[in-house]
């Protein structure tokens, strides 16, 4: 069974395309959808490769995805859909979606906009479909009034070439005594990529800011723990930063550090940030200048908008090095492409490259 486009020549509300292989599911949600001005429901796929065909010639505001279905699943394909869209958002209803499941935490790591959980056959009326309704216009009217591009324009228009980087920094050497990295959308990719070529002789604190609601922050953490063998937690209010050990900021709060004695302890802040991201890179970069100037990297990773920016101008300004995604890696090439283009950057590379580099310049110093 194919996408049914069933949307044409009605006004122009929010365009929906439901993706589940169970035409149970599809059906019942186009139900809780017809009859709302709101939303059009644009098609309806049994397969995400079928969705990915049909977003290919289609403008979409939302795409409603569910995780497990055979063949390519909606985790997998989410790259895909996000890429396929030209800028949809995708909303995960999947009964794989409970608060802080593995799925939930993949799905908002890899692009997602929100997550429901899908409830058993016959309770989709009542508070589920508040949930969805409200979940639908909450993500979509700002995508759906948002400039969009043309597809009809854009796909006649050459391709503009990728813009250059003017310049790179000089790469650094010696010891680093603490490594701060920062990720949004795709970042549990980009950072299972990087983390996974640090070698074990690689000894310094390592602190992460991701971009997730505070619910999600455990089990983000406890999926890096697996991915690097590396112990880690949720940073707190005097957490100390400890040799070979992870520290992922909280989703209420950004990572700041203060020198107490030998030690070197977190605080929590929760003032908003200039990026208006919570918990935000910039505040990370800026406290590992200013406790471990020349000695600190910033390594920037694929995510929306340009938090990390003002952090890492503070960092190239004590003489830590800032390390970039390059585009071709990244699922948006927001964040590691602002700090490239702003001439921060000492690489441009995709993650594994990255922790390559990472590992040679411990290989001249080591934590102790």
């Amino acid at each position: 069974m194919g996408v049914e486009d069933v949307g044409r020549g009605r006004p122009r509300p929010i365009r929906v395309l439901l993706v589940d292989d169970s035409l149970v599911a599809r059906t019942v949600l186009a139900r809780l959808l017809e009859g709302r001005p709101e939303f059009e429901i644009a098609g309806a796929a049994p397969t995400a490769d079928q969705a990915i065909q049909f977003l290919s010639s289609h403008d979409i505001d939302i795409v409603v995805l569910d995780v497990e279905m055979p063949g390519k699943d909606g985790l997998t394909a989410l790259p895909e859909i996000l890429e396929a869209s030209h800028g949809a958002r995708v909303l995960i209803v999947s009964s794989a979606a409970e608060a802080g499941a593995a799925a939930t935490v993949r799905a908002l790591t890899l692009g997602a906009a929100d997550t429901l959980l899908k409830p058993t056959a016959g309770n989709f009326a009542g508070e589920f479909s508040h949930k969805f309704i409200d979940a639908l216009l909450r993500i979509g009217h700002a995508n759906h009034h948002a400039q969009r591009p043309d597809r009809k324009a854009a796909d006649a228009a050459p391709r503009p070439a990728p813009v250059p980087i003017v310049a790179l920094r000089p790469t650094r050497s010696g010891r680093i005594a603490c490594l701060a990295i920062g990720a949004s959308t795709g970042g549990l990719h980009a950072l299972s990529a990087f983390l996974r070529r640090l070698t074990p002789d690689f000894r310094a604190p390592i602190l992460i800011t991701q971009h997730l609601p505070p619910p999600f922050m455990p089990y983000f953490a406890a999926q890096l723990r697996d991915i690097a063998g590396r112990p880690t937690a949720v940073a707190a209010d005097g957490t100390p930063l400890v040799p070979g050990e992870m520290l992922v900021a909280p989703g209420e709060g950004h990572i700041r550090l203060a020198r107490k004695g030998s030690r070197v302890l977190v605080s929590i802040d929760p003032a908003p940030a200039p990026s208006r991201c919570m918990p935000s890179v910039d505040p990370m970069f800026a406290a590992v200048a200013e406790l471990f100037g020349a000695e600190g990297v910033g390594v920037v990773l694929t995510g929306m908008g340009r938090d990390g920016t003002i952090g890492a101008e503070a960092m190239v300004a004590a003489g830590a090095e800032i390390l970039a995604q390059d585009s071709a890696s990244s699922v948006v090439w927001g964040m590691p492409g602002s700090v490239a283009q702003a001439g921060l950057a000492s690489l441009v590379m995709p993650p594994e490259e990255l922790a390559r580099h990472v590992c040679h310049r411990n290989a001249g110093g080591a934590w102790r």
